[in-house]
């Protein structure tokens, strides 16, 4: 009769085992997924304004030969406009980790990449929720197939302060001057 201390033990871990036929695409907590971001985005806006008013208003007085006449007018004119637009396009791939599956099987990914030009630092950030479906053969998924997609690429560094207004001029805009 065998001891108690010998038991039979299985080869495999079922939590974690994939058939070798079986892809290696991401499906569990820490699986590593690679996003193709592949963003076009702008905006136009613009705004035309005006208005005029004029006003007066006159008296004659008289009294025996003296005539005192006392005008007054007033008038006032704005004219103003903005235009504003603005395009962005981000083309790069990264790699994010799933941090949660859900329980009908999408899962939750985030990840960051941090990239240093000529001093120049650059921080793309993304995170949402993926379909197991659209995750292709290769491990990829497009960044237009992310739910709840948040993506930020973000800039720092001597170029990224050169293109900011000075504090002064950000100022005289919040005073409206």
């Amino acid at each position: 009769m065998p001891p108690d201390s010998c038991r039979a033990q299985s080869l495999y871990d079922e939590s974690s085992f994939r058939p070798l036929t079986g892809d290696r695409k991401a499906y569990r907590v820490g699986d590593l997924l690679t996003i193709q971001v592949l963003e076009n985005a702008s905006a136009a806006a613009s705004a035309d304004s005006g208005t005029q008013r004029k006003s007066a208003t006159g008296m004659d007085l008289s009294a025996g030969r003296r005539q005192h006449e006392l005008n007054l007018a007033a008038s006032s004119e704005f004219d103003g406009g903005g235009r504003t637009a603005r395009t962005g396009r981000l083309l790069t791939q990264l790699s994010v980790h799933v941090v949660a599956v859900l329980a009908n099987g999408d899962m939750r990914v985030a990840g960051e990449q941090l990239l240093v030009i000529n001093r120049e630092q650059q921080r793309i950030r993304i995170e949402g929720q993926v379909r197991a479906q659209d995750i292709s053969e290769a491990n990829v998924v497009l960044s237009s197939r992310l739910a709840e997609a948040r993506i930020d690429y973000v800039g720092a560094g001597d170029m990224t302060e050169s293109q900011r207004a000075a504090w002064w001029h950000r100022v005289m805009n919040w005073l409206g001057l």
